[in-house]
C-alpha cells in the first residue's frame, strides 16, 4: 500500500515537473484592437505559433506538446454563448460544459490531448482561450488552465 501511493506521488510530481521545471512566469497578453487580455504561463507557452482567425496569438511549448491560441473576433451573428457553441458544432462527448449568458466553457479528450475552450462575450465580440495539452499531464496543468480561463477579460 505505501509503495502504490509513493509510486503515485512519484508519478504526480513527474508530471507537474514535465510542465514547468522552473516557478512559473505568468505574463498579460493584449489584444489591443478588442480590449482582450488575458494572463498566460510565458515560461511555459514560449514560441509563437501564427495568428488565429480575427485578432490574437497562438502559442506553442517549445517541445510542441501543448498550444495555447488567444483570440478576439467580431460576434457576427450577435449569438449567445449557447447558439455560438452550437454552431461550433462541438463533439457529442464533452467532458465538462459550462454555458451561461455571458460565456462558455468546455473542455474533453482528443486522442493522448486535452482540449479546453473558454469564451466570453462583450462588447459585440467573442474573447476566446483554446488550450491543447498532454492528458497524461491533465492534473499538473488544471491550475494552471484555471488561472488563464479565470483572467480572461473583454474590453
Amino acid at each position: 500500500m505505501k509503495a502504490t501511493a509513493l509510486a503515485i506521488a512519484f508519478l504526480i510530481a513527474v508530471s507537474a515537473a514535465s510542465v514547468s521545471a522552473q516557478p512559473i512566469r505568468w505574463t498579460t497578453y493584449r489584444i489591443s484592437q478588442t480590449g482582450t487580455s488575458v494572463d498566460f504561463p510565458s515560461s511555459i507557452f514560449t514560441e509563437e505559433a501564427g495568428r488565429p482567425d480575427g485578432y490574437g496569438q497562438r502559442f506553442r511549448t517549445a517541445d510542441g506538446r501543448a498550444d495555447l491560441t488567444i483570440q478576439a473576433a467580431p460576434n457576427v451573428g450577435s449569438d449567445s454563448p449557447a447558439v455560438f457553441l452550437a454552431k461550433k458544432g462541438p463533439p457529442s462527448r464533452i467532458q465538462y460544459k459550462r454555458v451561461t449568458p455571458r460565456f462558455f466553457a468546455v473542455s474533453s479528450y482528443k486522442g493522448d490531448k486535452v482540449w479546453y475552450d473558454r469564451c466570453n462575450f462583450s462588447g459585440g465580440l467573442v474573447h476566446c482561450v483554446l488550450i491543447n495539452y498532454p492528458a497524461s499531464e491533465e492534473r499538473a496543468w488544471d491550475g494552471i488552465v484555471t488561472r488563464i480561463s479565470l483572467s480572461l477579460n473583454g474590453g
